[in-house]
């Protein structure tokens, strides 16, 4: 009788996204972004926190259009370049699917190898940790902390 071993390494790296915002660079994992839409002024909605900017049409949806930056103790910004990213949730709601979010600019493609080297700086509010990617320090959001920061809201 023959005994064979099944073993499973590790992936060699797998495919991020550098989210450009108007202070900081975010890293998402490629699978998290669903479209990457032209910006549009959002609906704005009365009563709201300052980092909710309103709600935004897609497809046959109006999503949630928080600015991370002001949701993380930053300041929202809309620059020349601005775009939405229209972004998985994770929270579980069966009611929500999707969440915007403004970004300025367009998103690149970046390999992740497992090897990635953390940064040793102060974190802002949903921000789960700093890395540094050779010449970009990327933050890694706490998407599910800011989808839970909308639903608190009553936003979602």
């Amino acid at each position: 009788m023959s005994q064979s071993v099944v073993t499973q390494e590790a992936p060699a790296s797998i495919t991020g996204l550098l989210v450009p915002l108007a202070d900081r660079t975010l890293l998402l994992p490629n699978v998290a972004v669903a479209e990457l839409i032209p910006y549009r002024a959002p609906q704005p909605a009365q009563g709201t926190p300052s980092w909710f900017l309103g709600q935004v049409p897609w497809r046959d949806l109006t999503l949630p259009l928080p600015s991370f930056e002001a949701a993380s103790d930053g300041h929202p910004e809309t620059g020349p370049g601005a775009r939405v990213a229209v972004l998985n949730a994770l929270g579980g709601r069966d009611h929500v699917k999707f969440i915007a979010l403004l970004v300025q600019g367009i998103p690149r493609s970046i390999k992740v190898e497992p090897s990635l080297a953390r940064s040793d700086v102060a974190l802002a509010p949903l921000e789960l940790e700093a890395v540094n990617l050779g010449d970009v320090e990327a933050r890694i959001p706490d998407m599910v902390a800011l989808e839970q920061k909308l639903a608190d809201a009553g936003l979602i």
